[in-house]
């Protein structure tokens, strides 16, 4: 049994709805980022310092790891750290106890890539996580294997073991533009001997901000931002000084906060250029919100109108990989649209069963219909729409954070329970929406 499965008998939220929020709010780091950068601190025995770390479990988990492989963690200051993994202590990827911690925590499969680059071995017990579908490790391996990894599958562990003697450079197709899959590849090439071209790698904004932190270690990687990435290997990285980026979904999960509960807030410092088409997807849904310098200001809106496509059908949205809108973020459009005017199709490409936690919302009194795993059509009543306070569970991360949503804006008092799903990726979120006039008791 994981950490995550220890925890979650332990804390619910009780919500008071209906109430008004005002003032500022700033983002925490990324934790999307967070989990590559901080794996990648592995490839050098320099110092490394990182800023804007989020304080929430997945990361706190996965720096536990780092600290129990040997690196030497030094907390600086509220959210900065300084990295030394001079002495790794490969054995303890045999221990029990390794085997339990990174089977809960899904990032920790990124240790993958610099373990083998800089050491020639690695091994990963099957990964864990969120419940939200079948999240294939292919990708990783299949990539890692064409630099010159071998890969053993221990059925009765459940384990992988990887081995290199030496990774040579390559030209690798990706079979899907995965996040994660293109990180851990990305950290074995930069110290393979000789050119890896990545083709259909994914190009998120924090998948830049790795490669940006892997260049300024001394890796060379041209292409950074766009689908096609050349590494040219070197034989070692340095130190390097490292700010992680402001948390895009939370920023979007403050946007539909604010719509849904009829509130006027500030969210600060949200790194504009990096928010993709985030900020434009909410104004379809008839969101105001405008850039005020780096912050985003949403004006308190009585009710927001849903837009149709300029042949007028229905309006769609649809996750798809950077450019398109991240899919940790739908399940917070599908909540927000409830208390739209107008009807939406909400298609989440990506993962299945992810769109599973719509019953709960259907039971507070919005019209949804869930079509199929992937797609639930949202008929939105506007300000006839008066959510109802109930008692529910988080199944995953982001719905999670949607099912809060729906509590704020509900009359009368609700209950979350398995809150650790919440915790998992949102830095005392409690609290920070307390200071905004929400009222959420940590029970």
């Amino acid at each position: 049994m994981g950490w995550g499965a220890i925890l979650c008998t332990m804390t619910s939220f009780r919500i008071e709805g209906g109430r008004k929020l005002s003032g500022e709010i700033t983002p925490q780091g990324a934790k999307n980022e967070a989990l590559q950068v901080l794996c990648a601190v592995l490839l050098s025995p320099e110092s490394i310092t990182i800023s804007n770390v989020p304080d929430i479990l997945d990361v706190n988990n996965l720096i536990q790891l780092l600290r129990d492989l040997g690196v030497e963690v030094d907390k600086l200051d509220g959210n900065s750290y300084r990295f030394t993994s001079k002495n790794i202590d490969l054995n303890y990827l045999e221990t029990e106890q390794f085997y339990k911690q990174s089977s809960s925590l899904r990032g920790s499969v990124m240790i993958v890539g610099p373990l083998v680059a800089r050491f020639g071995k690695a091994s990963i017990p099957k990964p864990g996580g969120d419940k939200i579908g079948r999240r294939r490790l292919d990708t990783h391996f299949l990539g890692i294997q064409k630099l010159g990894a071998d890969f053993n599958y221990d059925p009765d562990k459940k384990q992988y073991k990887i081995e290199a003697k030496d990774l040579k450079g390559c030209y690798m197709l990706l079979d899907e533009a995965s996040v994660t899959g293109t990180a851990n590849i990305l950290m074995a090439a930069v110290l393979a001997k000789g050119i890896t071209t990545i083709y259909n790698a994914a190009c998120e904004p924090y998948l830049q901000q790795l490669c940006k932190m892997l260049n300024a270690m001394g890796a060379k990687i041209s292409g950074v931002g766009s689908n096609l990435l050349t590494i040219e290997g070197v034989q070692k990285l340095s130190g390097c000084t490292h700010r992680i980026l402001p948390d895009m979904i939370e920023v979007g999960s403050f946007i539909g906060m604010a719509a849904m509960t009829g509130s006027e807030i500030t969210i600060k410092n949200v790194s504009y250029i990096d928010l993709g088409i985030i900020p434009e997807s909410f104004r379809r849904l008839g969101i105001k919100l405008e850039l005020r310098n780096d912050d985003i200001f949403i004006p308190q809106q009585d009710g927001y109108v849903i837009e149709s496509f300029i042949d007028g059908s229905i309006m769609t949205i649809a996750d798809a990989p950077w450019p398109g809108l991240t899919p940790d973020l739908l399940s917070v459009f599908l909540v927000v649209a409830a208390k739209a005017k107008g009807s939406v199709l909400i298609h989440q490409k990506m993962f299945e069963s992810r769109l599973f936690f719509v019953d709960k919302i259907i039971d507070m009194g919005a019209q949804i219909i869930l079509c199929d795993p992937h797609r639930a059509t949202v008929i939105g009543l506007g300000n006839q729409l008066h959510l109802r306070a109930s008692t529910m569970s988080s199944p995953d991360i982001r719905a999670g954070i949607a099912l809060l949503i729906a509590a704020l804006a509900a009359e009368g008092t609700s209950t979350i329970h398995n809150i650790d799903q919440i915790d998992r990726g949102y830095e005392k979120i409690d609290e920070r929406l307390n200071a905004l006039g929400a009222k959420i008791e940590r029970i």
